[in-house]
């Protein structure tokens, strides 16, 4: 079969990643994709260590400015300026795996049906960082995902892509999914993740492009099927306790902002309040969390599964934490980035 190759702009935002954008860069330029049907877009929230550098040095097409600081305003400003038919949201830390990931990732557009495509799990490495491969053997960064059953990324534990049940047609090399008719669907929408640039210009995607809310927002204009790509992406996540409930903080400080200052898609009210609760109980209790990482450890045996239990805790602190500090209204803002460092 004669392969497809519609042009791509990869919008990489970025802010202190010289530690990990070198890697992203030499994986895309390794790709065995037409050169001159890839556009590279950096967008910088004012990095003050060597990743500029690094994005010139490897020759990227572009290079913007991000004043709003946040992964989602640099996004937004990357769309913005992009001029080729798919749109690749790469983040800094994600490594292309396989020098045929790109040709890989766009067959599925020939169907004219697809609105994106996304790796169906992250690339699990036994060289990483013990949380890196923790995030890869769960198929999230988030476990509160893996609970509400949300998450889009194949997991060691229920051996799934998903926990959601939702219509699938298996094209060989990517599965064909349809959210039509769901009310609550898999939180597709990043790190790798592929769209028809058409689309996106639809949505709400200025001055704050919130990926797993795109096609949220799209659904109700007919655009329902989607492509899980049967291959992976490295997502270098964190490196330790500290980055990762930094990064937790940041996630529900962020989300509980824009919930209410602005209007969001993904549909978050839906979330089963008893699914939150079974959460809680078993991050309290324990036990369950142990029978959890004992299922995993079957699938895929790795020290790296003792972090689900620090994971889960953390994330229900902080969470919770959250939460209650968001009802005063001096702490209803993003999570300060002056200070923030890769």
């Amino acid at each position: 079969m004669e392969k497809y190759y519609p042009s791509i702009s990869i919008i990489i935002p970025v802010f202190n990643s010289e530690a990990c954008l070198g890697l992203c860069l030499e994986s895309i330029r390794a790709q065995d994709y037409p050169v001159e049907k890839i556009e590279v877009i950096i967008v910088d929230a004012g990095s003050s260590d060597k990743t500029l550098d690094i994005a010139r040095k490897y020759h990227v097409n572009l290079i913007l400015d991000n004043p709003l600081k946040t992964g989602e305003a640099g996004k937004s400003v990357g769309v913005s300026k992009a001029h080729n038919e798919i749109i690749a949201l790469i983040d800094s830390d994600n490594i292309l795996d396989g020098n045929d990931w790109l040709t890989r990732m766009v067959q599925p557009f020939a169907d004219s049906d697809i609105v994106g495509s996304e790796p169906w799990l992250y690339t699990y490495r036994k060289q990483d960082p013990l949380i890196t491969r923790y995030c890869a053997l769960l198929g999230m960064n988030d476990p509160l995902c893996f609970y509400l059953g949300n998450y889009d990324r194949v997991s060691q534990i229920s051996g799934k892509w998903t926990g959601i049940n939702i219509s699938t047609e298996d094209r060989g090399d990517y599965l064909k999914i349809d959210f039509a008719g769901l009310d609550y669907y898999p939180t597709i929408g990043a790190n790798g993740f592929m769209i028809r640039r058409d689309l996106v210009l639809k949505a709400h995607y200025s001055p704050y492009l919130f990926d797993i809310d795109v096609p949220a927002e799209l659904l109700p204009m007919g655009y329902h099927f989607y492509a899980k790509v049967k291959l992976g992406i490295i997502h270098l996540y964190a490196k330790n306790l500290g980055d990762f409930t930094r990064k937790q903080k940041r996630r529900v400080r962020d989300f509980l902002f824009y919930r209410d200052d602005r209007k969001r898609y993904y549909p978050w009210h839906k979330i089963s309040t008893w699914k939150l609760i079974k959460f809680a109980l078993s991050t309290i209790l324990i036990l369950p969390i142990l029978v959890d990482i004992m299922r995993g450890y079957w699938r895929k045996p790795d020290k790296a599964w003792w972090f689900h239990l620090p994971a889960c805790w953390t994330t229900l602190f902080v969470y919770g934490a959250g939460r209650i500090l968001a009802l005063f209204p001096s702490h209803k803002t993003i999570l300060n980035r002056d200070n923030w460092n890769r």
